[in-house]
């Protein structure tokens, strides 16, 4: 188990955060079992219950299956679906709002884009 929790947002959505964490970074591979929710419970030191809705959030998405009698384990293809999850989410949180403030500060596409790539560079300079 890696990571913290924080008071940020629900405990049970950082708990499935940082099992897809995990799975990203490899600490996690496919058909591999994670921990329980009795382990997580117990090393974050929170409700079962509270636990097992993050893991559940994980199967209802795919990226977690279980084994009954077993527990639970990493979906053929999870990486790949948290990355196509956080991607979706990338874009209707950031880039969809982002336009639309562009186009009522009356920007073109092609400011817009020079506005983005103006920013890449300044973080690659970093």
């Amino acid at each position: 188990m890696h990571g913290t929790l924080n008071d940020q947002s629900l405990i049970y959505l950082q708990i499935a955060q940082m099992l897809e964490d995990d799975i990203l970074r490899g600490v996690y591979h496919e058909e591999e079992q994670v921990p329980s929710t009795n382990e997580l419970a117990r090393g974050y030191n929170i409700n079962p219950a509270t636990a097992a809705k993050g893991v559940n959030l994980l199967v209802s998405d795919g990226i977690l299956y279980k084994k009954r009698g077993i527990g639970m384990f990493v979906a053929k293809g999870a990486a790949e679906t948290v990355r196509r999850k956080r991607r979706d989410a990338f874009y209707n949180t950031y880039v969809k709002p982002l336009v639309q403030e562009g186009t009522s500060l009356s920007l073109t596409g092609e400011e817009l884009l020079a506005m983005v790539n103006r920013a890449i560079e300044e973080g690659e300079s970093k």
